[in-house]
């Protein structure tokens, strides 16, 4: 039976000056609508939202998780709530409660909200995880082995914000991370971070990892020893990404500019020619092997018109499948396969050279997928022509099927600007 409250009091909206009374009677009521309302309002005693937490309907409890004024203990509850959407709306809040919370004095707060961040960053769903990560990565008031888990979490979602972002990680801890990454980008995103210093560049050097390499010379503020540098121009002729982020670098060195000038497109040899305070001489050579550059370029590009006719005539036949696309990776035709995966990805011959460039085989496989291949030409794409080792494969799930979810490959290809199905 309801109460004497619930009977005087049957609002179909909450007054905007609520009294105590009137919140009773929502709760003694049970109407959701209501009480979604309540769970909301910044007003709400704290009492009625940690009762609303622990008794109400998931949609209630999620107005619960996303209310400021919900109270640390409330917020402690709901970040081992049933309800993943629950637990996101607290992961997406913590990020708010932090600025203001005063570390120093050590209280009760403090002490709830702590466990209610270690708690997050232990959850399964990588979604919560992610969402902790984006609140807190610029935070300093956070114990340092809750930003070394998130740090190291398998999922790059998860870790690059951190990587990228926190100012508790020491030189040490990047070199560490460096050395043992679990997630896949988590070398690029400590690559991205401001004030890199000159060890923690040569860490990332020395993995010669595409996509963190190529990120690290597109950083202005990453200091590079020139034997880093000359590192790269070694190793930069196979590796296009490298090119264009080479020849922006500031820091370059006469004899490295000349090195460089070997093997970059025209455009790029024109790009240093116009240096400011290159002596005459260098500059006159950096035209001539431009000039010879061209000449070059206009013969290589009959090899790439000639795959785009290929994979034209195989779509316009109804031949272009698994099939044809499995054969040009068995012959080892780069530029076939290009066109091929551009085409039925409906992406730009561009992004889809960015993702064989970056040598990420989860990029590779989702690349794949978009296209609508299955998953063994996925795996013929890394083994046989990226010539992928051992430990940077991603084999099938169960031989047959793809290993990653649907969301994890729609969130690889957003990252080359390619969108999924």
């Amino acid at each position: 039976m309801k109460s004497f409250l619930a009977r005087i009091f049957s609002p179909k909206a909450l007054p905007g000056d609520l009294t105590y009374e009137q919140a009773r009677a929502v709760l003694e009521q049970e109407e959701a609508k209501l009480q979604e309302e309540l769970a909301s309002r910044p007003d709400a005693e704290p009492e009625m939202l940690y009762y609303l937490a622990e008794h109400a309907t998931p949609e209630v409890r999620r107005a619960v998780a996303a209310n400021g004024a919900t109270p640390a203990l409330a917020n402690l509850l709901l970040s081992g709530d049933g309800d993943t959407d629950v637990r996101v709306e607290i992961a997406r809040k913590v990020g708010r409660l932090l600025p203001n919370l005063d570390s120093a004095e050590k209280g009760l707060a403090y002490q709830q909200t702590m466990e209610l961040l270690t708690r997050l960053a232990a959850d399964n769903f990588v979604q919560v995880r992610a969402l902790l990560a984006q609140e807190i990565k610029s935070l300093r008031n956070l114990p340092q082995d809750l930003v070394m888990r998130l740090a190291q979490d398998v999922e790059e979602i998860v870790a690059a914000p951190i990587l990228e972002y926190s100012p508790l990680l020491s030189d040490r801890d990047l070199i560490d991370i460096v050395a043992s990454a679990r997630a896949q980008g988590a070398v690029a995103a400590v690559a991205r971070r401001r004030g890199l210093s000159e060890e923690v560049s040569a860490a990332i050097v020395a993995t010669l990892d595409v996509p963190a390499v190529t990120a690290l010379l597109g950083n202005k503020d990453a200091r590079l020893r020139e034997d880093c540098l000359e590192d790269l121009v070694t190793y930069a002729e196979k590796n296009l990404d490298w090119h264009a982020p080479l020849v922006a670098r500031t820091d370059l060195p006469i004899r490295l500019i000349r090195r460089i000038a070997g093997f970059v497109s025209s455009a790029l040899i024109e790009q240093l020619s116009q240096r400011q305070g290159l002596e005459e001489n260098l500059r006159t050579d950096l035209v001539r092997a431009m000039r010879l550059r061209l000449e070059k370029e206009d013969f290589g590009t009959h090899g790439k018109n000639k795959a785009r006719g290929e994979v034209m005539k195989a779509h316009e036949a109804g031949e272009l499948d698994d099939v044809f696309i499995e054969t040009a990776v068995e012959a080892g035709q780069r530029e076939t396969v290009v066109e091929a995966l551009a085409l039925l990805a409906g992406a730009t011959r561009v992004s889809v050279e960015k993702v064989l460039a970056s040598r990420g085989s989860k990029a590779v496989t989702a690349l794949a997928w978009r296209a609508g291949l299955p998953m063994r030409v996925a795996f013929k794409i890394q083994t046989l022509l990226l010539k992928l080792t051992a430990n940077e494969l991603l084999p099938a799930r169960a031989g047959v099927h793809y290993p990653l979810t649907d969301e994890d490959m729609r969130w690889q290809l957003s990252y080359f600007g390619i969108a999924g199905k």
